[in-house]
């Protein structure tokens, strides 16, 4: 029998796959315990509909994506901060100091997609990767300056 798993089932599959399941599987289990309904009708057509949709929002997002990395390969992102005389600065510039200036560059960055090793503590050049999608990493110019 076909089903049309409504909730992840361990062994069958994720949330909106049709599965091919035995008789008494799916009137015993999957349907008793609301999670999944037979895949006939407006029900199959529902989720054929929702994949496809959620295909081309992830085509557009990795479009964007893409865009995104040919800017921001050619970026510089510019973060003033205090420092001594002898080059060193006060503190250290974090991710999240990098995602916020990259944020005023007007692009949607999380400080979680920021790649740094550890935190940046002289002034000067530096390269970061940033993930912006799977597979879709751009390297962005920082340039740490004095106040």
């Amino acid at each position: 029998m076909k089903v049309l798993l409504i909730k992840d089932v361990k062994d069958q599959g994720k949330a909106g796959d049709i599965v091919n399941v035995s008789d008494g599987y799916a009137r015993n289990y999957l349907l008793a315990r609301h999670l999944a309904v037979p895949a006939e009708g407006k029900a199959l057509n529902e989720a054929l509909q929702k994949k496809q949709s959620e295909a081309y929002r992830l085509e557009k997002r990795k479009a964007q994506a893409q865009a995104d990395k040919a800017a921001l390969d050619t970026a510089t992102v510019h973060v003033k901060v205090r420092a001594g005389e002898s080059g060193k600065i006060f503190g250290s510039v974090t991710a999240k100091e990098i995602a916020q200036a990259l944020e005023e560059m007007g692009y949607s960055v999380d400080k979680k997609d920021v790649e740094l090793k550890e935190p940046l503590k002289q002034l000067g050049r530096t390269m970061v990767e940033v993930k912006l999608f799977t597979g879709i990493v751009a390297r962005v110019n920082v340039v740490i300056e004095a106040l």
